[in-house]
């Protein structure tokens, strides 16, 4: 989870890396149960996966989750949500002023803590490992390291 989502819920959520690994259905079924939708990286062209926390797993060839909010709100105060979540991100993302508010709205936060604890069950108990998509820039590296360890 890189940010929490303090403005509310949403109809959908962010995947940083949706198309590359079998983590896609893991998170496709734990939104489904939300009765929420998956959608990709909504702004490619700022490289995040590439800027991540999780990079440093894809690298060593191991897939993982990065899940970002979503964007599109529920409720009658959907576009006042989002037009807070915009500002924010214009303003006070990484700059002195991004901290802790009374207003913040934990309903966002916790449907999204759910959902990754809803995928990291599902991988725990999945007999197979996650892997990366067939052709995936991140598949030789960990076909790779799996003969190393055989």
């Amino acid at each position: 989870l890189d940010a929490g989502n303090r403005w509310g819920r949403t109809n959908d959520v962010t995947y940083i890396g949706y198309g590359k690994s079998s983590l896609d259905k893991v998170i496709e079924g734990a939104a489904a149960m939300q009765g929420r939708v998956v959608k990709g990286d909504q702004n490619p062209d700022r490289g995040s996966f590439y800027r991540s926390d999780q990079f440093n797993f894809a690298k060593i060839g191991v897939p993982a989750l990065y899940i970002d909010g979503g964007e599109e709100f529920t409720g009658a105060d959907a576009d006042r949500h989002k037009a807070k979540a915009m500002a924010y991100v214009d303003t006070d993302y990484h700059q002195t002023s991004d901290n802790w508010g009374p207003d913040w709205n934990y309903d966002g936060m916790i449907e999204d803590t759910l959902l990754a604890y809803y995928s990291a069950l599902s991988i725990a108990t999945e007999p197979i490992a996650p892997t990366w998509n067939k052709g995936d820039e991140f598949e030789a590296t960990r076909l790779k390291a799996l003969e190393a360890v055989k």
